[in-house]
């Protein structure tokens, strides 16, 4: 079975586009190349055959896994979610007191995740370790190289 996960309306619309991209436009690209690469010949020793049939494999696979996805998503109504609390949607700002550095963190779903704009997911160490926090509380995050003890300084929503 497959586990939930919750995202944002802008979250479910980019899996949505991706999905309608693969299916509408890769897809039709797919056949054209294998077809493509029938028209050739002997099939027994046409590496253009064999490479458009694991494309489409491989396009096949994403789309399925891209549909399972969707069909387990559930849209967060924001409204509903407790403010005082660390939780998905949550933007977290944190210090670690090892070294004083500060990092702000929005919790979003795997899917979203992107550390480069500062989404990280609920699922890594760092996100399981928020969740629940309150501001004022410390999250002791269990890391490969032992546990970093970070201050909850600030929660926000946008």
């Amino acid at each position: 079975m497959s586990k939930v996960s919750y995202y944002t309306a802008e979250g479910l619309k980019k899996l949505r586009d991706e999905l309608n991209q693969l299916k509408d436009i890769e897809r039709p690209k797919a056949s054209q190349a294998i077809a493509e690469a029938r028209d050739k010949g002997d099939l027994s020793e046409n590496a253009e055959y064999d490479a458009a049939k694991e494309a489409q494999g491989l396009l096949e696979l994403r789309i399925s896994k891209l549909e399972e996805t969707l069909a387990n998503a559930r849209l967060i109504d924001e409204s509903q979610l407790d403010t005082s609390k660390a939780l998905i949607h949550s933007t977290v700002k944190i210090k670690n007191q090892t070294n004083g550095a500060e990092m702000t963190y929005k919790l979003v779903a795997q899917s979203e995740a992107d550390l480069k704009t500062g989404k990280i997911s609920v699922d890594s160490p760092i996100g399981k370790g928020l969740l629940g926090k309150s501001v004022g509380e410390i999250a002791e995050i269990q890391v490969p190289n032992g546990i970093m003890k970070f201050d909850v300084v600030e929660i926000t929503r946008e």
